[in-house]
């Protein structure tokens, strides 16, 4: 992989999740030339990043880029918000659990301006992806979690699922239901079938028109008037190196770092930036707001029994339940954790069981109603962006609702057989904690993310200034910039949203490559 060459057709700006989906299909064409830049280094050097087992190991360690929260007055100012800093980036540190995109989240989209994005067309995108997407295999589930399985769909009153990526006859999704989860990973070694390596791995070395500059931090974007013109950025050994685009530059830094890289350069909203000292290029006050996250909580128990050790990675199974009959989507989600999840719980004085003899669950709000906000504290590229979730502070209180009403069906998963008889005793909250009111001050001190911030750079239509980039995910008033990643979403997916973003890179080349060909047509 040379990086000699300075100057190429697309310089994407991250090698994360939908990075290498990007580049992989731009560089099809042996003509056009591509360069990654990825602040962390290559994930073929870390064993315990390609184990999808030993995803823990990475959270809080030499490859997390470790943003916290603000604080949180109505939930947990003590939350890490763990961003991989390694190439392949959350799909090579996250759990890799894979859900198809929801036809009705997409029908939000579409009415919050995202023309283009709606479920049939999206779902064409999602055939694509070369992940190895498969439910968990027989020989990694163990007893316990099936028995839990089939007291969560008893207590509850939802079916067993055995595949939730299955087809439907309007694309994908599904009302509610217990199963175990489908993954991205190989069942047979147990790697993961990450960005990384299903896209890049292949043809990295291979194709002479891709360059991937890995341990390289991106922090100015440069411009000739209104127009991105090309990336410059710091290599390991501290040299600056400017990277010219030809065409285009892609920001794929993910819902922290896309609008924080804008912000630097003074695209945002201006009356801020200046406020810390940056000369504003162009005003667009959307930048940084609608932060989203799934924030959930936890509840754990002490089994009777030692945990069996079949496992994909700690946390195989999982819970939707429907409260809502007049949405088809399921509105609370639990997983199932074979571990003592406990960094919230400690932090409040509970002990953990002995390892090896805990379970947790963790009741989730897949539609989140409060929004935050991402801001720039300083100028300085090295200081870290302020991240205020305003967790639990929707005006109509359905996200404390939501905890409250996880944790009590959680309890009547634990309640009933065949799971009951595994569990010794309820650890945390611990059965004395009852009311409404204690769940939920337990349930937002304890709350915890699921990793999954996203919004920031939010997708409308052309004429919505409070939108970032259009539905062709250009940013809106400069030429040859576009956003490609989690930032982008109007909405955050009811479910884990990693194959939609995934899906959205597939996308985002095809975009790419229909605005190029359209641009050659005009200069003709």
């Amino acid at each position: 992989m040379s990086t000699q060459e300075n100057t190429y057709d697309y310089v994407i700006v991250g090698g994360g999740t939908a990075g290498p989906v990007i580049a992989n299909r731009l560089t099809e064409d042996p003509n056009t030339t591509v360069c990654v830049i990825e602040a962390g280094p290559d994930d073929r050097d870390h064993e315990n990043v390609l184990r999808l087992k030993e995803w823990l190991s990475v959270l809080d360690g030499d490859l997390d880029m470790k943003y916290t929260t603000t604080e949180q007055p109505r939930g947990n100012s003590h939350i890490l918000h763990s961003r991989a800093r390694v190439l392949g980036g959350c799909s090579s540190h996250n759990t890799l659990i894979s859900f198809r995109p929801f036809a009705e989240d997409l029908d939000e989209w579409v009415a919050a301006g995202a023309e283009g994005w709606d479920n049939a067309t999206v779902q064409s995108y999602a055939d694509r992806l070369k992940n190895n997407i498969v439910p968990i295999a027989e020989k990694d589930r163990n007893d316990m979690v099936k028995d839990w399985v089939s007291s969560a769909s008893e207590a509850a009153g939802v079916p067993v699922v055995e595949d939730f990526n299955a087809k439907t006859s309007h694309g994908g999704g599904f009302a509610d239901g217990a199963g175990f989860l489908s993954i991205a990973y190989d069942p047979y070694t147990g790697y993961r079938s990450s960005s990384s390596v299903a896209y890049l791995h292949p043809i990295m070395g291979v194709r002479d028109n891709l360059t991937v500059m890995l341990e390289t931090w991106a922090d100015r974007l440069e411009f000739d008037g209104d127009r991105a013109t090309g990336v410059s950025a710091t290599t390991k050994d501290g040299e600056r190196v400017t990277v010219h685009a030809r065409h285009e530059v892609v920001l794929a830094a993910g819902a922290v770092d896309s609008p924080r890289l804008l912000m630097l350069n003074g695209i945002g909203n201006a009356e801020e930036l200046s406020a810390v000292g940056i000369e504003p290029r162009h005003d667009l006050k959307g930048v940084g707001e609608n932060l989203q996250d799934h924030p959930e909580s936890i509840i754990m128990w002490e089994t009777g029994r030692r945990v069996p050790e079949e496992t994909v990675m700690d946390s195989d199974a999982a819970l939707f339940v429907r409260r809502d009959e007049s949405d088809p989507r399921p509105d609370l989600m639990f997983h199932i954790y074979q571990i003592p999840f406990d960094d919230n719980t400690a932090r409040l004085g509970y002990e953990s069981p002995e390892e090896g003899y805990a379970v947790c669950m963790t009741p989730n709000i897949p539609r989140s109603r409060s929004r935050g906000k991402l801001s720039l504290t300083s100028s300085d590229p090295k200081v870290h962006p302020a991240l205020d979730f305003r967790y639990f502070t929707d005006p109509d209180g359905y996200d404390e609702q939501t905890v409250v009403d996880g944790l009590k069906v959680a309890r009547e998963v634990a309640a009933t057989e065949p799971f009951k008889s595994w569990l010794k005793r309820e650890v945390a909250p611990g059965p004395q904690v009852q009311t409404d009111e204690e769940l939920s001050e337990y349930g937002r001190r304890a709350a915890h993310t699921v990793y999954h911030p996203a919004g920031t750079c939010r997708m409308g239509a052309t004429d919505d200034e409070g939108a970032v980039v259009d539905p062709r995910l250009r940013v809106r008033g400069l030429k040859g910039l576009r956003v490609a990643d989690a930032s982008v979403f109007p909405t955050l997916p009811t479910p884990n949203p990693m194959v939609m973003v995934l899906t959205l890179g597939e996308r985002a080349a095809d975009l790419i490559r229909e605005d190029r060909l359209a641009e050659n047509e005009e200069t003709r």
